[in-house]
């Protein structure tokens, strides 16, 4: 697999990520639901956001299976991705992001369409507790138009962000995506996201998975919802179905990986977690890393534990440069 372009390939939502600190006066002044995250209006977060000081340093391309690429890609890997964001200042702000971060990306500012790029506020209290008011936009109308199919077929993974089955058009494009990598020897790896993303669309993700996919994440809950099982031993067997390999997160008690032959347990690096946001993201990016540059699953399980940790001890998805190159060293030694 060595000859391909790019290590990971994904597929998601493209969400500019604006992370301020606010007061709780604020949120009881502008009656923002605390503590959840809350679909809104673009007039309405636009409101908010006029009300802060945002700067350009609070804000950073965001979306679940972009974290992920860009942490693959702070490893030393090679990531594209394809997503919608529209020709307007958080887009262009967007894809700017995203190649400072070394991802390649068909869109530009010639070609990104009008409409208006979708945001995710995240409000930080004194309290630590976050809130989250989002915005979709444009990314809304994710399709099959924006999958490009010679980067796809240059890749040694399709990555999939499970956030794409609440749209038909997004499930569509997953689904189209999915059989152009099994047409052309890519493998291809699924995250649930969201265990709401398994509760309420189980349906249009059984069918995204179809006979098989060759590798999955996901947490317990998750696990265990797909599954219907109501252990954690139970449901870990009945994935074997569905998925050539898997991994399991499980919080604080670390991981379980499955490398198509046994169980691998992961073993957590306990932290004083004060944001656990982005941290699924964060393992699948690492693992995505370490799978595809010579590493066993086994040593992949133990730098996407170890990513994970250090990335809840702070606010944000991502981990500084240094970081990255300090926890491949600690693999190494």
């Amino acid at each position: 697999m060595s000859e391909k372009k790019y290590d990971v390939y994904g597929l998601g939502n493209a969400l500019v990520d604006i992370v301020t600190e606010v007061s709780d006066q604020f949120i009881e002044d502008h009656e923002v639901e605390k503590g959840v995250m809350t679909l809104v209006e673009e007039d309405r977060q636009h409101q908010l956001v006029t009300a802060m000081n945002i700067k350009e340093e609070d804000m950073q391309c965001g979306g679940s299976a972009a974290n992920t690429v860009i942490a693959t890609s702070q490893f030393g890997g090679k990531s594209y991705y394809s997503c919608k964001v529209a020709n307007d200042v958080a887009g262009l702000f967007y894809l700017k992001d995203l190649k400072s971060n070394g991802i390649d990306t068909y869109l530009t500012e010639q070609t990104a369409p009008s409409g208006i790029t979708g945001k995710c506020l995240v409000m930080t209290t004194p309290d630590a507790e976050r809130t989250m008011n989002t915005y979709l936009g444009i990314t809304s109308d994710l399709s099959s138009k924006e999958i490009q199919e010679e980067a796809l077929k240059d890749s040694k993974y399709l990555y999939l962000e499970g956030y794409l089955v609440t749209s038909d058009t997004g499930l569509d494009a997953m689904k189209q995506a999915k059989k152009m990598a099994e047409d052309n020897d890519v493998k291809v790896a699924l995250t649930f996201s969201d265990p709401s993303m398994v509760k309420y669309f189980k349906p249009q993700m059984e069918s995204v998975v179809g006979a098989s996919v060759d590798l999955l994440f996901c947490n317990e809950e998750e696990a265990m919802l797909y599954t219907g099982k109501e252990t954690i031993n139970e449901a870990r067997e009945e994935l074997k179905k569905v998925a050539k390999r898997f991994a399991i997160t499980q919080g604080k008690n670390g991981a379980v990986i499955f490398d198509g032959d046994t169980f691998i347990d992961i073993e957590p690096y306990p932290v004083q977690a004060v944001d656990s946001n982005g941290a699924g993201d964060m393992f699948a990016g690492a693992f995505m890393y370490a799978i595809t540059n010579g590493h066993s699953f086994a040593d992949a399980g133990k730098l996407a534990s170890l990513a994970s940790s250090v990335v809840v001890t702070k606010f944000g998805p991502r981990l500084a440069w240094h970081e990255a190159k300090e926890l491949l060293k600690k693999l190494h030694d």
